[in-house]
């Protein structure tokens, strides 16, 4: 396992995290969960990332106990907070009041003082930004985080989060979104602001959740047990990949996988790190053996002319909008 820093920052974070978004307390058991988790770490994967929300807040418990024992220094835990974790009004958004006592519950779930890096999980439309900043700084200041960071912020966002990061002297270094061979939208406005900032990217479904692996083929249905049939699993977010146009330009994909000696899901992670504004791709697992797999994508170095003829298959139905971030428009 390689390392990078995450962002202008002085962390190491592993090239591949570890997520746990669809996996732990909801689709697969706990023993399989903490078996994925010790894979991980048996592979060399040091940072871990979660949410108070994935799972209605059994994630973030899950990955406490599979994490209890290590020795914390060695780890980078992330998380995130936005999304409604309780029934009330104030059991959601980017509130002081939401903020401060989510970290709590997170640190108490995660069985340890602090995280890493805390994360708004959305931009807010309906907090004052200057609200939560000052929020995150106070736990910054108070040791229950070390950074922070933002996932599927825009670029104007972003550059405003930053400015008001750097007001209150605490570290807004990562940046959280949607990124892969088919999915491209940071690239022309997040990525170049990230840069300009010394923010990392740490990117979600590096794999299309699941669809450049190949195994969804045109004109058949689904793998039985496959994301795509399980609407716990994020069967709506890959839903924009399922066409049979998708699922046949990817098939073609599988000869330059063959000649770079990788397989599909490797290629695909493979081909996110080799943007230098990525800092970590994000990979989950439902069984130990994906997770040993996917490692074996660090390191990897594609020639330009592999990236070429990546970008000649896959170019006709790549999504490039930057008006495609999630944003909400309104309180969750």
């Amino acid at each position: 396992m390689e390392f990078r820093h995450l962002g202008r920052s002085g962390m190491l974070v592993s090239e591949l995290s570890y997520g746990n978004w669809i996996t732990h307390g909801s689709q697969v058991e706990e023993e399989a969960a903490l078996a994925c988790v010790r894979a991980a770490l048996d592979v060399g994967i040091t940072t871990f990332d979660t949410a108070d929300v994935y799972a209605g807040t059994r994630a973030e418990a899950v990955l406490g106990r599979a994490l209890k024992g290590q020795r914390r220094e060695g780890l980078e835990i992330f998380t995130k907070v936005y999304w409604p974790t309780g029934p009330g009004p104030n059991d959601r958004s980017l509130s002081r009041k939401h903020v401060m006592e989510s970290i709590n519950g997170s640190l108490r779930r995660l069985q340890t003082d602090y995280v890493d890096l805390y994360q708004a999980h959305r931009f807010d439309v309906s907090t004052p930004l200057e609200e939560t900043m000052e929020a995150f700084a106070d736990i910054v200041h108070a040791g229950k985080a070390h950074y922070i960071g933002v996932s599927e912020w825009t670029a104007d966002q972003i550059r405003q989060g930053h400015a008001l990061a750097r007001e209150l002297k605490i570290h807004l270094v990562s940046s959280q979104p949607q990124y892969s061979m088919l999915w491209r939208v940071i690239e022309p406005e997040v990525v170049p602001t990230c840069e300009e900032l010394g923010v990392g990217q740490i990117v979600w479904s590096p794999i299309a959740q699941g669809v450049l692996t190949g195994k969804y083929l045109p004109g058949q249905p689904p793998p039985a047990g496959s994301r795509a049939t399980d609407d716990k699993s994020g069967a709506g977010f890959i839903a924009r990949f399922m066409s049979d146009e998708v699922l046949a330009t990817v098939q073609r994909l599988k000869p330059i996988a063959e000649g770079v000696g990788l397989t599909m899901a490797q290629l695909a992670i493979a081909w996110v790190l080799q943007n230098p504004n990525v800092s970590s791709a994000i990979v989950g697992a439902t069984r130990p053996e994906q997770v040993r797999d996917n490692a074996k994508a660090s390191g990897v170095k594609l020639e330009a002319d592999v990236l070429k003829a990546i970008d000649e298959v896959v170019n006709p139905i790549v999504e490039r909008d930057p008006a495609k971030t999630a944003q909400v428009a309104r309180r969750p």
